[in-house]
């Protein structure tokens, strides 16, 4: 790229032998891809020192500047939940901005206002317990400024629910559940308190 470049702006002079076995021009190729690959890491510093735009180091280096790695996988999700990491600061402490940072963060849950410095985080879309709860639990606790009590609210089908529902055995054993897949049949009318 930069070899064919120098020869370009090169060979007007006149004074240059340009040849690859000529030494002028063994040291033009060799300049040239000396600069061909000072370009190819500038690229890559360029791509791995913006959030948006890292992919390998520039990720690997933000991801370790927080106590924990943030629960999303793909470079998609990891790049929004640094993304949302990065901009928590002293007004981020409403429900909305602590929201956005916990979505942010790939995190399908959310947190609610129950009391003076009560919180309770909910994980709307999921029955029983979410999948590696005890990671997303630190990471939230993380997240919310310290002062705040915080409780966990997983859903379950409850006794309450079943009455509510007009269940009976006989609905139950025609469902074909097991306890278990019955404890998570939670119906969409009982997602919210």
């Amino acid at each position: 790229m930069y070899e064919e470049y120098l020869r370009a702006l090169l060979a007007p002079l006149g004074v240059y032998r340009l040849d690859r076995d000529s030494l002028s021009g063994a040291e033009l190729y060799a300049l040239g891809r000396g600069l061909d690959a000072l370009a190819e890491r500038l690229e890559t510093v360029e791509r791995e020192s913006v959030t948006a735009t890292a992919e390998d180091e520039g990720l690997r280096r933000r991801e370790a500047l927080f106590l924990r790695r943030p629960a999303s996988t793909t470079l998609k999700e990891r790049r929004a939940a640094l993304a949302a990491l990065f901009q928590i600061d002293g007004d981020s402490l409403t429900p909305e901005a602590i929201n956005r940072t916990i979505s942010g963060c790939g995190i399908r849950a959310r947190a609610i206002e129950t009391g003076p410095n009560q919180v309770q985080v909910e994980f709307p879309d999921t029955a029983g317990t979410p999948q590696d709860f005890e990671q997303i639990e630190k990471i939230i606790l993380d997240i919310l400024p310290c002062h705040l009590e915080v409780s966990f609210r997983l859903r379950y089908l409850t006794w309450e629910v079943c009455r509510q529902m007009e269940y009976t055995w006989a609905f139950v054993e025609e469902q074909g559940y097991t306890w278990r897949s019955f404890q998570l049949a939670v119906p969409p009318e009982a997602e919210e308190p």
